[in-house]
């Protein structure tokens, strides 16, 4: 199960959601599931986005959210903590806030270190008293290839059916919704086709009702593979593509960690507001590179862009594919230098193996289950997978914690 807290922001005013958003990505186990910059949309994320925390900025007029929220905040105060924070000194505020169910009531400027520690005592409590209810939440891993071609679709495909495999055992005893696989390359993807699945329904059709997805949707929606995996395949046409908004996308995921232990996303292929909403909610994002240049250049940017908006880096993982190759290709060492950072997996070149997979349609579990690159994929796997964090040892990112403008202390360390 994913160990990560939940937030979901409302922030109002814009020139400050860049700075809260920052501060939030680089706490480590703490993702966003949703931002949302207007009162009256409060309600719709709480439906459409299970969380641990909200976290309420209510300026620049406090008076005006509090009048939506309270009555939200008192409706949700049993499974949601809520933190809110403001610059105006009002104690009726407070008392209402407090009322109504708030845990948490903040006034700028504060130390950084007060709303963490805050943030991960009252989350820790929310998710423990889900857990004591039933209610668990996925972990979601996102596999992102840093140019064409570069086997992300496959590394997806393959390491869904290992962790399936992972959590099923000799004893075949697992339950029958482990472990999920969403093609978010709505208009090539080929997940369906390396597994030979011919799905009846796409995530198109859950992204028509995201508002309002219930079990007997998801179940109607997923093809049950035989490895186990089970497989939301990309849309039908292109038409149904266009469709899908950024909203959509994290509705439909967010929907499935409810259902499925790992929910292993083949995406996003592009950087944009749907890419990000997918990265802020990922407990683990996997960079698939190869030796070449162009890779090696564009995981950089990739990594950078990261670091830049605040991103807990610790969360990212590299993973060279196509490795033993001697024609041309740069040294891993020099690449590692280039990115200061260690490449977390190699991956065999057994371009043989894997695209006879492919073209049949099988994961590397069933077609070459002795061959060295499935041993690898098992590997990944296991460290992702049951018992693990997955996150990399190493110091946390503090990107975000120091010189946030108006909400913390000046001249304090983080």
């Amino acid at each position: 199960m994913s160990s990560a807290i939940r937030v979901i922001v409302g922030n109002t005013d814009e020139g400050a959601a860049a700075e809260l958003r920052a501060f939030l990505l680089g706490i480590e186990n703490v993702k966003i599931v949703a931002e949302v910059d207007e009162p009256a949309m409060l309600e719709h994320a709480l439906k459409q986005f299970p969380a641990e925390v909200l976290l309420l900025h209510l300026d620049p007029n406090p008076e005006a959210v509090m009048a939506v929220a309270a009555p939200l905040v008192e409706q949700h105060k049993d499974s949601l903590a809520v933190i809110a924070m403001t610059e105006k000194r009002d104690a009726e505020m407070v008392v209402k806030a407090m009322r109504a169910g708030m845990r948490e009531f903040l006034w700028k400027p504060f130390n950084p270190e007060q709303l963490t520690e805050i943030i991960l005592r009252v989350g820790s409590e929310s998710r423990a008293r889900k857990s004591e209810a039933g209610s668990t939440s996925g972990k979601l891993i996102t596999v992102v290839g840093t140019v064409g071609g570069v086997g992300a679709t496959t590394l997806a495909t393959n390491l869904a059916v290992e962790l399936a495999q992972l959590e099923g055992g000799e004893a075949n005893s697992r339950p029958l919704k482990q472990v999920a696989i969403v093609d978010l390359d709505f208009r090539f993807g080929q997940v369906a086709t390396l597994l030979d699945a011919q799905p009846t329904y796409t995530i198109a059709e859950l992204c028509e009702s995201a508002e309002q997805i219930d079990a007997d949707m998801v179940e109607k929606a997923m093809l049950k593979h035989p490895t186990g995996a089970h497989v939301l395949a990309r849309p039908s046409n292109f038409a149904q593509a266009e469709n899908i908004t950024a909203a959509h996308c994290a509705g439909v995921l967010s929907v499935l960690q409810e259902h499925y232990q790992y929910v292993i996303v083949d995406g996003p292929s592009r950087f944009d507001g749907a890419a990000r909403a997918v990265f802020d909610m990922a407990d683990v994002n996997l960079l698939v590179l190869q030796l070449l240049v162009p890779s090696v250049r564009n995981t950089d940017r990739i990594m950078q862009e990261f670091k830049q908006t605040g991103y807990n880096m610790d969360r990212v993982k590299l993973v060279c594919n196509r490795c033993g190759r001697d024609a041309g290709y740069l040294e891993p060492s020099d690449v590692e230098t280039i990115l200061s950072r260690k490449i977390d997996w190699f991956l065999p070149d057994d371009w043989k193996t894997s695209s006879m997979a492919v073209n049949m349609g099988q994961s590397l579990f069933s077609h070459a289950p002795k061959s060295k690159l499935r041993q690898v994929y098992r590997q990944i796997a296991i460290a992702i997978g049951p018992g693990e964090d997955g996150e990399a040892d190493g110091d946390a990112s503090d990107s975000g914690k120091k010189g946030l403008l108006s909400f913390f202390s000046s001249g304090q360390k983080s």
